[in-house]
């Protein structure tokens, strides 16, 4: 095999002969047949292309290289063209196969695999140039935010061959953008995607990432995080006591507010009403002695920073002094009526034993009214018993008198 830079006059003048016999002697075109075979090769800039020409069934015809010129690189294994990166991989009777280094964006186009036959055989292996683009960058409009607000964000690819293809993620969410393809005078393709989208206070210190897909790379990113900035979250804490509030006892409320910035005033107030007099506010906490039922009330603790704003509240209902039985403990917390209702296993006990005791004393009045109706009849019939005759007997029974209760007539 020959494989150096450069060939003797002599191969040259033979080749060129040979080249115009060839000419000379193919009056038809070349014909595309399946029994010459190639393959098309992407490449990436500066990379090594190998282009390869098989031949299936051989009769020991001519295989040679050509370039998009037509230009001959190499001549079974000879190589005339005058360019060291073409080098020479394998040589055989079925297959011509050369390296392509260092591939720059004016190798690309149409390769030609000619077998010499009659006619002549031809196939093509197109070389495409990969460029890749260059480091994405990515630009926000805003570089702190506010919760609620809407703000655009811009990644851009330069210089690449074939236009890249830019999809946005928001931590582990995939968001559309509106991406926009320029094709410079290098034959370059700049695609620049634009993402708009609206920031809570979730969204802090979330990565807003740029992925870049192009075939010339592979996990091509660049990514920002967001500031968000969020008016305070605020939550009332029952420091003491546990379970339900009575007279005399006291009562110690936290108010815990967290926002970005940080909150840097906190206030009590009691809705609708003034805060006890004697009632001690230390920064978040409020703190109440000797409670009594005219401290009955929402007492609310409210927050606020440079963006907005909010408060939590408490429901305070004082209950008598603790009876012989403790009832289950109650948090007057906002949104929550202030007594709790009475239990309902209790409220069915009760009627329960109403309902006994009403059918107990129903049956004690019957009993009674029953045993006074028979106790009026015997006494009807009492008078029949001491009677000496049945006339005298019916007329007891029947009048409930005796006797001597009749009126008497003298005869003179």
């Amino acid at each position: 095999m020959a494989n150096t830079g450069s060939v003797s006059l002599a191969t040259i003048l033979f080749l060129f002969l040979f080249q115009a016999a060839l000419n000379k002697g193919a009056a038809q075109e070349p014909v595309v047949s399946q029994n010459l075979v190639t393959d098309n090769v992407s490449v990436v800039e500066g990379e090594t292309a190998i282009i390869s020409c098989r031949v299936k069934n051989n009769d020991d015809s001519v295989i040679q290289l050509l370039n998009p010129n037509r230009q001959t690189i190499y001549f079974r294994d000879m190589r005339p063209l005058k360019d060291a990166r073409f080098q020479l991989v394998n040589f055989s009777d079925n297959e011509l196969r050369v390296s392509l280094s260092n591939v720059s964006l004016s190798d690309e186009g149409r390769y030609v695999c000619q077998l010499y036959t009659d006619p002549p055989q031809e196939a093509y292996a197109d070389i495409t140039v990969l460029i890749p683009p260059g480091n994405p960058i990515i630009e926000a409009r805003d570089e702190v935010l506010s919760e609620g607000n809407e703000t655009e964000m811009t990644c851009t690819a330069l210089s690449s061959k074939p236009a890249a293809i830019i999809r946005w993620m928001k931590g582990d969410k995939e968001l559309p953008g509106k991406p926009k393809v320029e094709l410079t005078y290098d034959r370059m393709y700049t695609v620049t995607s634009r993402l708009t989208f609206t920031v809570g206070k979730e969204d802090d210190g979330v990565p807003v990432v740029c992925i870049v897909d192009h075939p010339a790379v592979k996990d091509f990113r660049a990514q920002k995080y967001l500031e968000v900035q969020y008016k305070p979250e605020v939550k009332i804490v029952v420091e003491f006591p546990q379970g339900l509030t009575r007279e005399g006892e006291n009562l110690a409320l936290a108010c815990q507010a967290k926002g970005k910035p940080q909150p840097q005033r906190v206030n009590w107030l009691k809705v609708d009403d003034d805060v006890p007099s004697h009632a001690v506010i230390t920064g978040g906490d409020l703190y109440i002695e000797n409670l009594n039922k005219s401290y009955n009330g929402t007492y609310r603790c409210m927050a606020s920073n440079s963006v907005g704003e909010s408060y939590d509240d408490y429901i305070l209902y004082v209950y008598d002094t603790a009876p012989s039985t403790e009832p289950a403990a109650h948090d007057s917390r906002a949104g929550e009526g202030a007594p709790r209702t009475v239990d309902h296993a209790v409220i069915g006990g009760v009627v329960a034993v109403v309902v006994f005791a009403m059918l107990c004393l129903l049956i004690v009045l019957g009993r009674y009214f029953a045993r006074h109706k028979g106790t009026y009849f015997t006494h009807e019939a009492k008078g029949a018993d001491d009677a000496a005759d049945a006339d005298t007997a019916i007329i007891n029974a029947e009048g409930g008198h005796t006797n001597s209760d009749e009126k008497k007539e003298y005869y003179i």
